[in-house]
């Protein structure tokens, strides 16, 4: 039998993943088959791609090079995110490669080519719904993360039921009256979750003009300061994925009480 190895194309007589395990990397416990963990007694098959990783909890192994501080604050943690294109859907997959243990996420939109340039979503995932294609993909770089998904569009009705029972939620609409209806909602109705928000990250101007402030009580705002508008002129995968990366980092900062 011919399988993949740790990148090695490999021809063995063994009969499960274990006993392969023990005779190439008996000092590695953690063992992936075709890109989800499996026992040791999970027989081989012709052509899989296995991986034997060393420790014995693939989650521990994964974060082994985040703060452990942290992890230990984020991991039980629970963030909602309002909008899964350039900003929420980079949002999602940085929180969930942290540790985040539980994210909400919420969009009604389907995945299309103009999303390509900017979004976290691939050739495969168009025609799909954001929040089906975010759950994918999210589960194939951390299996552990839980998602609640709602592919609704969100209102001020819905978003107190939707976002509720979270630590921290990310405000990551395109559309400027979408996102100042969010804010009002959020003040009003939820007024002691944290709301983390992103404004003016279009174009591809000075990335250091970017920056994250505390504006309103427990609104964080993440941007360049300026108005996009109703319909974003230019936005490219750069600034865009940077203004992400201020958002993504504030909530962690949020999480575990960081103060500057």
């Amino acid at each position: 039998m011919r399988v993949t190895v740790n990148g090695v194309l490999t021809d063995t007589d063994s009969k499960t993943i274990g006993e392969l395990g023990h005779r190439l990397y008996p000092d590695r416990g953690i063992a992936v088959a075709d890109g989800r963990q499996v026992p040791a007694d999970t027989i081989l098959e012709e052509g899989m791609t296995i991986y034997f990783g060393e420790g014995k909890d693939m989650r521990a192994a994964m974060l082994k090079r985040d703060d452990p501080d942290v992890e230990s604050q984020i991991s039980g943690a629970c963030v909602g995110i309002a909008g899964l294109g350039g900003l929420g859907s980079n949002i999602a997959a940085m929180l969930a490669r942290t540790g985040v243990g539980r994210l909400v996420i919420a969009d009604f939109d389907c995945v299309d080519l103009s999303n390509l340039n900017r979004q976290n979503y691939f050739v495969e995932d168009l025609g799909l719904a954001k929040t089906d294609a975010t759950e994918k993909i999210l589960k194939r770089m951390s299996p552990f993360t839980e998602i609640e998904k709602h592919t609704v569009r969100l209102t001020p009705e819905n978003i107190p039921g939707i976002f509720g029972m979270c630590d921290v939620v990310c405000e990551a609409f395109d559309a400027a009256d979408q996102k100042a209806m969010i804010v009002s909602t959020m003040m009003e109705r939820l007024p002691d979750i944290p709301l983390v928000s992103g404004s003016g990250m279009a174009g591809a101007g000075d990335a250091n003009s970017i920056t994250t402030k505390t504006v309103l009580g427990h609104v964080v705002l993440c941007g360049d300061g300026k108005e996009d508008g109703n319909i974003p002129p230019h936005l490219m995968a750069p600034r865009v994925n940077v203004c992400a990366g201020h958002m993504a980092n504030a909530v962690i900062r949020i999480l575990t009480d960081k103060k500057d």
